[in-house]
């Protein structure tokens, strides 16, 4: 047992007992590693540092009314930074390889899983690394991923209650054709002097448009975004937009539910039809929206006046989470139990 106030857990990295790592040498994945420390080894040349060669994910496990320990859709998270491994040049963890690790890292971290209905949840961070020693623009020979655990709580601090944005023409996230779609550290670096600057002018997130004409919705910070509008689901398509496993979820839901869905290109003014709008993805699910403000045009756009979320996204939010939780039939096979 821990001494943890689970109630009171921020979204921050708390120290558990074990990481498990697995290097990459000679052309192959080595033998998985079990480590306590909190640290790595590694040369001032590794390629990560130098040319960014790093990509990394974010998945959860919890503990559920039954007793036991679920996580959610591993082979998807599996899937994607094979995607990212690709894109950046580096060999691709094979999912058996990731898979086993996830599950290392969660059984010898067991008793840092938050307790059914703290609010709070057992947070996985596997990331690849170049670590070999590399002075020249190109990819490396040595690798390694590592995954370590941490308890948090809600990512934004009202947990599921509206939040606010304001759009940025100021900063792109991320460039077309470049690495918006892949989940690498680079475009969360880019991030930062946006985000610094709307969350000292008040607000919870900034809010990106296209980056190549302004004029289409992208992303809500480093969230995807959703709306609602009569009985349809409507979320951006774009190549510089994460493909988040949870909207991926919610749309499966939405159509499970009777709704339509439509992935497409958003005119930024279509925001003043939608009734509902929020942010989705592993830290938050998903993150209602109470009004965007855009400076240049002088606008905001409510979508909540009480900061309660809409009845469509209560509806999947209620969903989503029975189903991570076990208390809903895994009808689409999402789930693996933790023995």
């Amino acid at each position: 047992m821990t001494d943890i106030d689970w109630a009171n857990l921020k979204f921050s990295y708390t120290p558990t007992d074990y990481n498990v790592r697995c290097y990459f040498r000679n052309g192959k994945w080595g033998a998985i590693e079990v480590s306590s420390s909190e640290y790595i080894n590694l040369h001032m040349a590794a390629s990560c540092l130098h040319y960014g060669q790093n990509g990394w994910e974010g998945q959860k496990a919890f503990r559920c009314p039954d007793g036991k320990i679920r996580t959610f859709r591993l082979e998807e998270n599996a899937a994607r930074l094979q995607s990212t491994c690709r894109a950046m040049m580096m060999p691709e963890v094979p999912t058996e390889l990731f898979t086993e690790m996830c599950l290392k890292a969660i059984k010898l971290n067991e008793r840092f899983v938050p307790p059914y209905e703290t609010g709070a949840a057992l947070y996985i961070r596997p990331i690849v690394l170049g670590t070999g020693a590399q002075l020249g623009v190109s990819p490396t020979d040595e690798y390694l991923i590592i995954i370590f655990v941490t308890p948090v709580g809600p990512y934004f601090k009202g947990g599921f209650s509206a939040t606010n944005y304001v759009i940025t023409r100021e900063f792109d996230r991320a460039a077309p054709q470049g690495t918006g779609k892949y989940k690498v550290g680079g475009n969360y670096g880019a991030s930062l002097r946006a985000h610094v600057k709307a969350a000292k002018e008040g607000y919870s997130c900034e809010f990106y448009l296209d980056p190549r004409t302004k004029k289409y919705i992208e992303e809500c910070g480093a969230a995807n975004f959703i709306a609602v509008k009569g009985n349809k689901y409507i979320t951006p398509e774009s190549d510089s937009i994460l493909p988040s496993i949870t909207n991926k979820s919610l749309q499966q839901l939405a159509l499970d539910m009777g709704m339509e869905v439509e992935c497409r290109k958003i005119p930024v003014e279509e925001l003043e039809t939608f009734e509902e709008a929020g942010a989705c993805g592993t830290a938050a699910v998903i993150s209602p929206i109470g009004y965007i403000d855009d400076p240049e045009n002088g606008k905001r756009y409510t979508f909540s006046k009480d900061g309660q979320p809409g009845p469509v996204f209560q509806k999947l939010y209620n969903r989503l989470r029975d189903i991570q939780y076990g208390i809903e039939p895994d009808v689409h096979h999402w789930v693996t139990v933790i023995d």
